[in-house]
């Protein structure tokens, strides 16, 4: 069963790169403290996630902090230097840390894996936006099929806000 509002994001380890090497840190630290918007992608580099959902989060940045938020977190089932990669590609800079779930430890703790062997992805995430304050989801934002860009774009987020 997905994670729902009211729930605490659960305990699992997440890798960011950081001086070119990938190091694991605690969802707990990442993303259990201040007021958080965490969106996740099927996977680094593929259309939607790099042509309308990463974007959208780019050009919100600016109105997402202004609304309150403290960090914006892209995560994805991809290694860490897949997911550095694609950051310095997006033009991410500092505005959104990138996250590393690789084995899907933190993806699966929240009832979002899917299943895309068959078209030769392994597990992966299904897409989805939430809002954690302090640890605890207050908005939750998934696509209903997991795979398109509807309701969890940045957009969308700074809407749920206001």
């Amino acid at each position: 069963m997905p994670i729902s509002v009211g729930d605490r994001i659960p305990d699992a380890t997440l890798r960011v790169m950081n001086d070119g090497a990938p190091q694991p840190v605690p969802a707990a630290e990442l993303l259990g403290t201040g007021h958080v918007v965490l969106f996740a992608v099927p996977g680094a580099f593929t259309p939607t996630c790099s042509t309308v959902h990463l974007p959208s989060y780019v050009d919100t940045a600016t109105d997402l902090a202004a609304a309150g938020v403290d960090r914006i977190v892209c995560l994805s089932v991809n290694d860490p230097f897949v997911m550095a990669a694609w950051g310095a590609s997006s033009g991410v800079g500092d505005d959104i840390v990138l996250a590393s779930d690789g084995n899907a430890e933190f993806t699966r703790a929240v009832g979002m894996e899917v299943d895309a062997s068959q078209g030769g992805l392994g597990i992966r995430s299904k897409r989805y936006a939430m809002v954690i304050n302090e640890g605890v989801v207050t908005t939750f934002l998934p696509e209903e099929d997991g795979f398109s860009a509807l309701v969890s774009t940045g957009q969308c987020v700074l809407d749920a806000l206001k």
